[in-house]
């Protein structure tokens, strides 16, 4: 079948055809950052409870992380582009559910539904590129994705902020979810003019038990941290945690049982054998959790605690995300082929650096903090963060077997998701038992200082984890059995030539 636009010159095709992947990659990014700054916007005037704050960005990532793997699944079996458009539909059908969300449930609900679409568009965005694209030219191609993650990173806070503050036609928060729907629409109707088909030969079966058992295991343990503060802490909320520990079991034992039934479990278990990629998925996940915690209370204590905008909050954390851009590509370019993990390493400290100067500058300026005297400890976390995120997936990689990759990449960034709701989750233990508990003694406002402190406190402790974790990484980088960047693989696991379906 050949579309209208196949007859043009099959480099423009191609290159139209990135502009839509990495635009609806770009959405994903931007919606996942652009939420945080309007939440206390959010739960101002919907009347939500800390726990439906919690559930709008928890929702999304935990939704997100269950459906991943089988969204890349599902784009080998019947067609990357049928799937990707169907993900980018659904997305922008659920984000226009958000925007015009009557209550703080609904709003909830459809953000599940968009993290679980942001699953199906997700991973079909460089099984695209690498159908698309010869092999001398994905070099060029993923150092534009890494700018798109860049600027994705520094554009969505500051663009949530500036959507909240200008309260376009009175909609206040809503927008931030609406500027999807021009953008999905023209993804949708350019993408499926110029976005080529492709299949992949050896595609993987789709392992739904396994997705139940994921979810079922997740929500056992996400539901309780943010639901058991407001019930006071009931027993069902510890007997939920507990069976969250036996459906990893139960997992654990149903994945071994699929793999020597047909050979594609979710989870390929003998990966975990290999030191290095168990250390750094235990990396991943403690990494994403931190970050779950960290910018929820971020947003929280700017603008509850110290009483400011959105948009001096988004302006505030500019410094913050331009560090992590700049510390990125310093450290894929220069750092890490002559240092390797220590790298990484220094990253972790550097960071948690920044955190304890943070903690030290909030106690000290209290309510009168500004912008400017949070600027050192910004810059100093951001750094960090960059030398950080960039190589981790590389040095993750690096020692796992050619086959194995493409299952192994899938399952990174599944856990680092999961990692993300989780530490959401806690932000009831770590920020909201300590502000609730501080307004009690009626201090007022700083109740929000002190749980952001408390917060910072754990962040650090937690990085210093990750530093002692990474000695289990490879101590240099990349590796005779890993994927250099532009390797894609089927859900077979195996390097393929794409068969194009033009």
């Amino acid at each position: 079948m050949t579309s209208t636009v196949s007859t043009a010159d099959p480099s423009r095709r191609r290159w139209f055809a990135l502009a839509i992947v990495m635009t609806a990659a770009f959405m994903d990014l931007v919606d996942v950052t652009i939420v945080n700054v309007a939440l206390p916007t959010i739960q101002h005037d919907e009347g939500a409870s800390t726990g439906q704050i919690q559930w709008i960005t928890a929702g999304y990532a935990l939704a997100f992380a269950a459906l991943l793997i089988t969204g890349g699944r599902l784009g080998d079996i019947f067609g990357r582009k049928r799937v990707f458009l169907l993900g980018v539909g659904g997305f922008t059908l659920a984000s226009a559910l958000c925007g015009f969300a009557a209550n703080p449930e609904m709003l909830v609900a459809s953000r599940i539904l968009q993290g679980g679409m942001a699953a199906m568009m997700v991973p079909q965005v460089l099984s695209i590129v690498h159908a698309t694209f010869p092999a001398h030219e994905r070099g060029k191609v993923f150092g534009l994705f890494g700018a798109i993650v860049g600027l994705g990173a520094v554009s969505g806070p500051l663009l949530g902020a500036l959507l909240t503050e200008w309260n376009i036609a009175g909609l206040e928060w809503r927008p931030i979810f609406l500027i999807n729907l021009p953008v999905g629409v023209a993804a949708i109707v350019l993408g499926s003019r110029v976005i080529s088909e492709s299949k992949a030969p050896k595609a993987l079966k789709l392992d739904l038990v396994g997705v139940a058992l994921v979810t079922l295991a997740m929500l056992s343990l996400v539901y309780p941290l943010t639901q058991g503060r407001e019930n006071g802490w009931p027993l069902w909320g510890y007997v939920m945690m507990a069976a969250s520990a036996g459906l990893v079991g139960v997992l654990v034992a149903y994945e071994r049982a699929k793999t020597r039934r047909d050979g594609s479990p979710l989870i390929e278990l003998s990966l975990f054998k290999v030191k290095s990629f168990a250390a750094g998925i235990a990396v991943q996940t403690v990494f994403g959790l931190v970050m779950g915690i960290f910018f929820l209370t971020w947003t929280l204590y700017m603008q509850l605690g110290l009483g400011w905008s959105a948009l001096r909050a988004g302006l505030t954390g500019v410094p913050f995300s331009v560090a992590v851009s700049v510390a990125a590509g310093i450290s894929v370019q220069k750092l890490v082929p002559r240092f390797g993990r220590k790298v990484l390493q220094a990253g972790a400290l550097t960071m948690a650096a920044g955190v304890i100067v943070y903690v030290v500058e909030a106690g000290h300026y209290g309510l009168g903090i500004a912008s400017w005297q949070m600027a050192l400890p910004l810059v100093v976390m951001g750094l960090g963060m960059g030398l950080i995120v960039a190589p981790l997936t590389d040095a993750v990689l690096s020692e796992v077997p050619r086959e194995h990759a493409g299952s192994a990449s899938g399952l990174i960034n599944t856990v680092m998701q999961m990692g993300n709701a989780l530490g959401l989750s806690l932000v009831s233990v770590v920020f909201f038992n300590v502000v609730e508990d501080r307004f009690a003694q009626g201090v007022g406002n700083a109740a929000f200082v002190d749980g952001f402190r408390s917060a910072l406190v754990w962040v650090a402790g937690i990085l210093v984890g990750i530093f002692v974790l990474m000695f289990a990484l490879p101590k240099a980088s990349g590796g005779a059995g890993g994927v250099v960047p532009g390797d894609v693989e089927d859900g077979a696991g195996e390097p393929e030539r794409e068969r194009e379906l033009v």
